[in-house]
């Protein structure tokens, strides 16, 4: 009697992106890194063709919140995790380049001493121990990925050990956000009290005001969006984000086939805490300024806005979501601003109705659609 033995073939893993989605990849890469600097630094100023630094600052502040968007979509849209408190990371990241560039200003402010002006209109002899290693640009970028990963990751372990999820983890993440606002708006902090950090000159010694700056910054904030997204498309295609993904759908499921989802909740919220750190370090220098408003409640809930409203648990919703809010917002903000507010809570209701998966989601039915009715 002979005993054959087979072995399990496991499903090979997708490729990072089609030849479709490389193309597309490729021709958003050639757009952030040659052709935006070209209309903006080359083509004239009154050319149909040029694009304005207002349109360019814009760009690139909305940028910054895609990497915001797409940090929510991995936590909430793939881990089932609705955090409303991702606005403290992103301000925690800015917070940390905000105070690098006050030290580049150095004795140019308006007080014409080494700390910056609000220390000094507040009587301050010297910097506080926070601020020891502000002068340094490397030190800077090591605290802009440890400062909220070490948040994160103390929060995230007591909140997922005790096993607190749905509504009352959203609840907890927006009262943490609310509690650090509260805390800068203090002057005795040394952040800038309600102020903030502003009047920025310089970055890296050069002068931060200037047209090939302000691009430089902007073709930096693309490479990292871009680089975002394929992070994110490599995470959720491995096994730690299938493992993610069965978490959000059935997690006690997960635990009886003898996986504990700590290690991955708080790996992948971890993950998206930095991600909107890195999005607030490179908000920063493009704006010119961070004060804790941008820790309010209200800008994590637009974060959620731009995941939900893009499609949640498509990584490219998310980029979707945060450029056509932002873009709706800044046309409302000026044609109808005391509409805007209104229009955003009935856009979020509408989408969670009416389209769950949201814009991108709704195309993708569409073109499904097309595609069977042409078969026919």
């Amino acid at each position: 009697m002979t005993h054959t033995t087979s072995t399990l073939q496991l499903p090979e893993a997708p490729a990072l992106l089609g030849t479709k989605g490389w193309i597309l990849f490729l021709a958003a890469f050639i757009t952030v890194c040659a052709v935006v600097p070209v209309l903006n630094l080359w083509v004239p100023a009154d050319s149909v063709f040029h694009m304005s630094d207002y349109a360019v600052a814009l760009v690139g502040k909305v940028m910054c919140y895609a990497i915001c968007a797409l940090a929510i979509d991995l936590i909430w849209g793939y881990t089932g995790i609705l955090s409303l408190g991702h606005g403290l990371f992103f301000a925690l990241g800015g917070y940390v380049m905000g105070m690098y560039l006050m030290r580049q200003i150095g004795t140019d402010g308006n007080y014409k001493s080494n700390l910056p002006d609000f220390m000094v209109f507040l009587d301050w002899k010297t910097l506080p121990w926070h601020w020891t290693f502000s002068d340094s640009f490397l030190a800077t970028l090591l605290m802009i990925v440890l400062v909220p990963g070490v948040l994160a990751f103390v929060f995230g372990y007591f909140a997922f050990r005790s096993r607190i999820k749905g509504v009352y983890f959203s609840i907890i993440t927006q009262a943490m956000t609310f509690a650090a606002m509260l805390l800068f708006f203090r002057n005795e902090t040394g952040f800038g009290g309600n102020n903030g950090f502003t009047d920025f000159k310089r970055i890296l010694d050069l002068p931060i005001a200037t047209p090939a700056m302000r691009m430089t910054l902007f073709v930096l904030t693309g490479w990292a969006l871009l680089m975002s997204y394929l992070f994110a498309r490599w995470l959720v295609q491995s096994k730690f984000g299938r493992v993610l993904q069965a978490i959000r759908d059935a997690e006690s499921r997960v635990m009886f086939s003898g996986y504990s989802p700590l290690p991955y909740k708080l790996t992948i919220w971890v993950i998206s805490a930095v991600m909107c750190g890195i999005a607030g370090a490179l908000y920063v220098p493009q704006v010119g300024i961070i004060n804790p408003s941008e820790m309010s409640p209200a800008n994590s809930i637009e974060m959620a806005v731009w995941a939900a409203v893009g499609g949640r648990a498509s990584l490219i919703g998310p980029i979707v979501g945060a450029f056509l809010v932002n873009g709706m917002k800044s046309w409302l903000t000026v044609t109808a601003p005391e509409f805007w507010l209104y229009f955003l809570g009935a856009l979020f209701i509408g989408v969670t109705l009416y389209m769950p998966q949201g814009v991108v989601g709704l195309m993708q039915k569409l073109s499904a659609k097309t595609k069977a009715e042409e078969r026919v």
